[in-house]
Order: C-alpha cells, then sequence, then structure tokens
C-alpha cells in the first residue's frame, strides 16, 4: 500500500511539473533566457536534486562526511547539458526547450560490490525521475578509480598519525615537528598520484612536510606508501617507507635503525623563530617559502600603480549567463568536474563556435624520490572545475570587474557557496589594435588614424594544490577570441638528494624543485557560419620561376599551399609532426571575394610529446600525442578525460584515442547504402571539433621562490577570422580616432565616442572574504 501511495504521489508530481513545463514553454523566449539552457544548476536546483535523491529510500544514502568508506554517498552533482541537436533546435528554430537535467555520481560502497554509478535526475527545476548513465563500452569506472573524497582523507591523515607513531622521537629530532601533539608544530603531507601501479590499486606516496607557510617547500625527507584500498581504513597499512635515499619496510624498521644510529640523518634548520610561533616576528626574516616582501627596491615607492577606471560604468551587459559585449554574445558555465566552458559564442549575429571549454589539466613529474618520480598529476581527478576560489579585486582581476559566484556540489552534502569564484572585465591592452601613421614625407603627415585596444575577459581560476591555474576567455573587437592559461603557484618539490639533480634543480638546502611538463586541453565545437564545416591547412611553398621580365635570371618566392583533408586520422596532428601554421576551418558559404568563410585556429604553445604511445599510464591520456586532433561531432565524445582516469590510467573510462579509431570522414560525407538508417545527405559537409593540447615544459628555478610567476608561463590558442568577413569587423567600433592636419591651427581630431568630463572615478575599498560555506 505505501509503494502505492509513493507511486500515485510521484505520478501527480510529474503531471504538475508538466503542466507547468508547458506553461513556460509558453512564455517569451529572450536571447538571454535561451541562453538558460547552458546555465549551471543553481542553489535551488541542486537542492531540489539533494532531496530527490534523500527521498530514494532504495539508494540508501548516508553523509558524505560519514568517516567511513562502507556507504552510499553523492560525490558530485552538476548540470547535464543537453544534446546538441535539439539545444540547437531550440536556439534556432524556436523549437521545444530540451528538458534541463542534472549529472550526478553517487558512491555505492555499502554493498558487496562497491561500484560507481551516474544517473540523470530531472527535469528540473522539479525532479521526479532518474535514469542511469550508461557507460563508455567497455569503459565502465572501477571502483578504485574513484577520486578521494574529503572522508577517505580524514582517515587517511588517522592512519599516518597512527602509523607514524614509532617515529616521534625521529621526526622531533630531524624536523622538530611530529604528528603527535604538535599544536603549531604539525607535520602535514602531500600525496601523489597515480595510486600504484596497475589497474585495481589504491597505492598513495604520501610526502611528509613540515606545515608552515607554503608547506608545499618544505619536505622532511620522508614518503610513505600507503595501501588504502579496502573498504575497511582499519585494514590501512604503510607498505614501505623512504627517507633520504634508502627504504625501509615500515616505520617501525626505521625507527629502530635510527635509534642503532643506522640511519643517514639530515638535521633540518628550524623554519620558526624560537618562541615566535604564533606571530611572525618582524625582526626575524621570513620564511623563503613565504610571500612577505624582503629585498630592497633601486627605486623605492610606496605610490600606488595605475588601476583601470570606468567612468561611464561597464560597456558590457550581463544577462543571467549571456555575455553581450560589442558585436560578441555568448553563454557560459563553470562546470564543477572540469571548469569553464563557454558556449553558443557568436559575432555580428552569427555562431562562430557551439562549445570552447578546458578539458583537463595535467602535470607529469621526474624526481629521485618514489614521490617525485610516480607524480602524474591529472587535476579533474582533483575537482579541477570545482577549486574555484575567491579572486582578489584589483590583483586577480581589476577593480572595476564584475564578479560572479558559483555554487559547487562536489564532495559535500549540499551545495557549497564559492564568492568571487568568477570575474568579467574590460580592460586596455595597452596596443592599439590597429594604427597607422600615414607621412607626407615632408615633415607632416596626410593623416594619422588608430583603433584602441580593447577586450572582454572571462576569468576564472583553479587552485589544485599547490598549483594556481588563471583561466582567461579573452575577446577582441575585431571578431578573434583568445583561451589561455596562466600557471604559477607553489612548484611540486620533494626532498634534496645530489641523485636529485638529474630532475631538477636545487632551490633551498633540502629542496629539489622537479622537473615536469604542463599540458591543458581544450575542446573547440566550431561552427562557422553553419554546424556543416571542413578543415584545411594553407602553408608557405617556395617556388622557383624563371623572371618574366629577365629571361636570363630566375626568381625564388612563396607560393599557397592548400592541403584538405578528409579523414579523422589525417587531422590528427603528432607532437613530432610539423602542425602547419594556418589551420582553417572553413563553410561552404563564401565571402564577396570568392574565398570560403573561414576561421583559423593559432596555437600558442611549446608543448612536446611527454610520455611513449602505449606506456601504461598513458592510456588516461592519449589526447597528450597531438597538439590537434580534427574529429568528426559525436555526443558519445563530449569529454577527453573524466573525474575516474586519474586513479585508474591503466584502464580509464575515457580514451581518446578510441575517438580516431574510426578514421570518419570529416569531409564530404558519402551516401549510405539503402539499408543502413538514417541516411546521410549525398555531398554534406560534416560538424567538426578541433581538440587542442597547449603547454611547457617547466624546470624550476631559484626565482620560482616561493612560487612560479606568470610571464613566460602562459599557453593557449586564438580563434581568427579568416575571410569570414568583406573587412576588418572592428571597423564598427567608436573607438576609432583619425587626426587630420590643417594649414592653420589645431589639427582636426576625429573621436566617435565623446572624451569623458571629470575626476577620475575612486574603485571601492579592498577586500576579500576567502570563504566558501555549504548553502
Amino acid at each position: 500500500m505505501g509503494l502505492d501511495i509513493l507511486a500515485l504521489g510521484w505520478a501527480l508530481a510529474a503531471a504538475l511539473a508538466l503542466q507547468t513545463l508547458a506553461a513556460a514553454e509558453r512564455a517569451p523566449w529572450t536571447p538571454h533566457r535561451r541562453a538558460e539552457v547552458f546555465a549551471d544548476l543553481s542553489v535551488q536546483e541542486l537542492k531540489t536534486v539533494h532531496n530527490f535523491l534523500r527521498s530514494r529510500k532504495e539508494l540508501k544514502l548516508e553523509s558524505s562526511r560519514a568517516l567511513t568508506m562502507a556507504k552510499n554517498s553523492v560525490f558530485l552533482i552538476e548540470m547535464l547539458l543537453p544534446k546538441k541537436q535539439n539545444v540547437l533546435r531550440f536556439l534556432d528554430k524556436g523549437q521545444r526547450r530540451p528538458a534541463r537535467e542534472a549529472r550526478v555520481v553517487i558512491f555505492f560502497g555499502a554493498q558487496e560490490h562497491p561500484n560507481i554509478t551516474e544517473f540523470a535526475v530531472g527535469p528540473l527545476p522539479w525532479a521526479y525521475y532518474m535514469r542511469e548513465l550508461p557507460p563508455t563500452p567497455g569503459h565502465k569506472a572501477a571502483w578504485s578509480s574513484r577520486p578521494v573524497s574529503l572522508a577517505e582523507y580524514a582517515l587517511l591523515s588517522h592512519t599516518l598519525r597512527e602509523a607514524t607513531k614509532p617515529l616521534h622521537r625521529f621526526f622531533l629530532d630531524t624536523t622538530g615537528f611530529s604528528f603527535q601533539d604538535c599544536h603549531t608544530r604539525c607535520l602535514t603531507f602531500t600525496d601523489v598520484a597515480p595510486r600504484g601501479v596497475a589497474s585495481g590499486q589504491r597505492h598513495s606516496w604520501f610526502i611528509l612536510q613540515r606545515f608552515v607557510e607554503g608547506f608545499f617547500l618544505h619536505p622532511t625527507g620522508v614518503e610513505l606508501l600507503v595501501d588504502h584500498g579496502s573498504m575497511n581504513a582499519q585494514d590501512w597499512t604503510v607498505m614501505q617507507v623512504w627517507y633520504n635515499g634508502r627504504f625501509y619496510q615500515s616505520p617501525e624498521e626505521l625507527a629502530q635503525k635510527y635509534e642503532a644510529g643506522e640511519v643517514d640523518v639530515v638535521a633540518l634548520q628550524d623554519p620558526l623563530p624560537k618562541g615566535k610561533e604564533e606571530e611572525e616576528s618582524l625582526e626575524e626574516p621570513p620564511l623563503f617559502s613565504s610571500y612577505m616582501p624582503r629585498g630592497d627596491l633601486p627605486l623605492p615607492t610606496t605610490a600606488n600603480g595605475p588601476r583601470l577606471v570606468q567612468p561611464q560604468g561597464p560597456r558590457y551587459q550581463l544577462q543571467g549567463n549571456t555575455v553581450l559585449y560589442g558585436s560578441w554574445s555568448f553563454a557560459f558555465r563553470l562546470r564543477s568536474s572540469s571548469g569553464l566552458q563557454v558556449l553558443n559564442v557568436h559575432f555580428a549575429g552569427e555562431r562562430i563556435a557551439y562549445e570552447v571549454s578546458v578539458q583537463e589539466a595535467i602535470a607529469l613529474y621526474g624526481g629521485h624520490t618514489p614521490a617525485g618520480m610516480q607524480t602524474k598529476y591529472m587535476d579533474v581527478g582533483w575537482g579541477l572545475g570545482s577549486v574555484t576560489y575567491e579572486l582578489a579585486p584589483g590583483v586577480d582581476c581589476p577593480d572595476t570587474a564584475t564578479y560572479l559566484d558559483a555554487f559547487h556540489y562536489y564532495d559535500a552534502d549540499g551545495p557549497v557557496h564559492y564568492p568571487r569564484a568568477l570575474c568579467l572585465f574590460e580592460m586596455p591592452t595597452g596596443v592599439p589594435l590597429r594604427r597607422h601613421f600615414d607621412s607626407n614625407f615632408s615633415g607632416g603627415f596626410n593623416f594619422y588614424a588608430g583603433l584602441k585596444g580593447q577586450v572582454l575577459v572571462l576569468r576564472t581560476t583553479s587552485t589544485v594544490y599547490n598549483y594556481d591555474y588563471i583561466w582567461d576567455f579573452i575577446f577582441y573587437p575585431n571578431g578573434v577570441m583568445e583561451a589561455k592559461m596562466h600557471a604559477t603557484g607553489y612548484v611540486h618539490a620533494t626532498f634534496y638528494t645530489p641523485e636529485g639533480l638529474r630532475y631538477g634543480t636545487r632551490l633551498h638546502t633540502h629542496l629539489i624543485g622537479n622537473i615536469h611538463t604542463h599540458l591543458v586541453h581544450y575542446r573547440i565545437d566550431l561552427d562557422v557560419a553553419g554546424t556543416k564545416n571542413s578543415f584545411q591547412t594553407l602553408q608557405m611553398k617556395l617556388e622557383n620561376i624563371t623572371n618574366p621580365w629577365s629571361p636570363g635570371h630566375h626568381i625564388v618566392q612563396p607560393t599557397l599551399e592548400q592541403t584538405q583533408f578528409t579523414r579523422e586520422r589525417q587531422a590528427a596532428f603528432r607532437f613530432k609532426q610539423t602542425l602547419p601554421q594556418y589551420l582553417l576551418f572553413t563553410s561552404p558559404k563564401e565571402n564577396p571575394w570568392g574565398h570560403k568563410r573561414s576561421y583559423r585556429l593559432q596555437i600558442h604553445s611549446m608543448a612536446h610529446q611527454v610520455l611513449p604511445p602505449g606506456w601504461q599510464e598513458e592510456q588516461a591520456v592519449t589526447w597528450a600525442r597531438y597538439p590537434l586532433a580534427v574529429t568528426k561531432y559525436r555526443e558519445s565524445e563530449l569529454f577527453s578525460s573524466s573525474i575516474y582516469n586519474q586513479n585508474s590510467p591503466w584502464d580509464p573510462p575515457v580514451v581518446f584515442e578510441e575517438f580516431l579509431r574510426n578514421n570518419e570522414n570529416i569531409e564530404n560525407e558519402v551516401p549510405a547504402p539503402p539499408s543502413s538508417s538514417p541516411s546521410p545527405i549525398p555531398g554534406s559537409v560534416p560538424d567538426l571539433v578541433a581538440w587542442v593540447t597547449a603547454g611547457f615544459l617547466h624546470i624550476p628555478h631559484s626565482e620560482d621562490i616561493p612560487s612560479t610567476a606568470t610571464p613566460g608561463n602562459s599557453v593557449g590558442f586564438l580563434l581568427r577570422p579568416f575571410n569570414f568577413f568583406p573587412e576588418d569587423p572592428s571597423l564598427s567600433s567608436r573607438d576609432t580616432v583619425i587626426v587630420w592636419p590643417r594649414d592653420n591651427g589645431p589639427n582636426y581630431v576625429q573621436r566617435w565616442i565623446p572624451e569623458e568630463d571629470g575626476d577620475c572615478l575612486v574603485p571601492p575599498s579592498f577586500s576579500y572574504n576567502g570563504t566558501y560555506r555549504p548553502v
């Protein structure tokens, strides 16, 4: 009887929801309301999904904070993007809005065979159904592939404290810090991944560090290998210990050998002034890992530097999750699992791209210590999109920026509020977009003309433990869009040994900055004047011809060499290949001068091949084989990585190489045999997606202390119109200035936007909260 009543309740709720949705469909869909199809889930929607899941008693859900692995808990809730064809029918043809759904990840640990299962829950803003999301065929995420939760870290911390009790005296003697009754002199840890050497393992190396400001740079010389694969945390054990170049079977063995004087001990200098642990002394020099200013400036100053002002307010509009700026319009979202996405990107009323998004960020290291040589970080496995902490006005973004909050449901029991997680601002580039001084070659000029360099920037950050990634999407008034990643934060460092100099740089007395390569992966779903595009390259080729006006001589000159790509394998460029400079995504349509309307992809990167193809963990990052790969759009190929690839790189749920395996036609599709259904249109051009890898090799150096600086550590790409417009579309900008000379009197200055009057506006006082809390 109870089940019948419950079923009736769900039926009534469904009918009510459908009626409300039907009413919503009759409401007018303004452009920015249409873009809500891309919006992240609101706080209320996240709570609705949470409550719906809690109401499903058969799920037997517990708190994510419960200190056990043998539980069922929700790990992630985020918006599930509808199918592209359904979204375009809604946006472009006014058809019914696709159902709004949430993607839910549940860890089912309280059962005989623990597993990870993903669901779609909807329709929102109400929820009355859930359906299981099928994994990629042959690639179900293993239980051991799940990200480490806060509850698991709490249990690991307890395991380390208990396991290292025999080393209490050793730690006090060698570091002055301990895990036991430590107060202000505590040890902490950094764990690395992959967690093991084969699929199914959960064996993690931990670097023990002194917990002071910038503790990443204070390793103790001790690294522990912990087996935490059991569902019972009581069974977790330390498998091996490494200290100062030697391995020990257990903490007990290290302690015994230390007492016997058989350990090559390195006593570390005390990082804290005696008796001044609570507050840093003004007389004492700050820690080398501190951001505290030190050193002298040849030209001392206490004056503030230049700041942006907007005397007449912002020139962009923010309508929900839609941004309007000059000829640009786009939607955006901050995906909790992988990060920032811009969607439905239009310029001058035409769609340029359906999606441009961050897919993954990895850092692959070398080292002499076990943790150094084991580290291959894949940051989506560490919540790349959810670690979007507060941006500081005037530092992370200009004071004039519009700051936007984010709400993530990631390893929590409800939505967590991240204030000022994104910022949106216009800024001068300091370089004119274009200019010309037209000399009369007689000491004067015919005219001067220039267009101010102004851009719109959408920015967020991801602080993945020690490293800070700054993610920018930049919009120029001439139809150019740029994606850029700036790397900063603390380097991943290990304990100094002489042998370690093969793998990095000595940065301090007991510190090695380990060599590593940063790679980021982007997905670019270009829709250049429509969804039907082809891919071609232009290169320069020299020709040697007879001089037509002097037949006894020759002319060597550049010519254009065009290459059309018809298959995915052809358009997958390996790092060992020379990547053509002009990478063009073209429409069948032509501009007034008979050229195919195109957008050029221009990649800025210093990346290289980091792992041999097919090598163990490389299976999880096969996209890193290619600076560029072009594929046909498929709904099953939306992401090049997953939150599970980090902890199961040997058998990952997402393998990018499989996107290329069928080697599909990316030019004109051939009609299918009559028996197939549905048949493609003869000669139709497919929808294409570009996958871009950008990155750089980082050999740490002493100037990386205390942390890495952004200059020189930025990579990304530009999307540039190439015969897309009949002329430069920034001609519509009113920021142009033209100066005409006059024979008598001052020169005539022509402006289309009057100079502002009055004093500069004073920006608001600096404030920073720094908290992120459940709501």
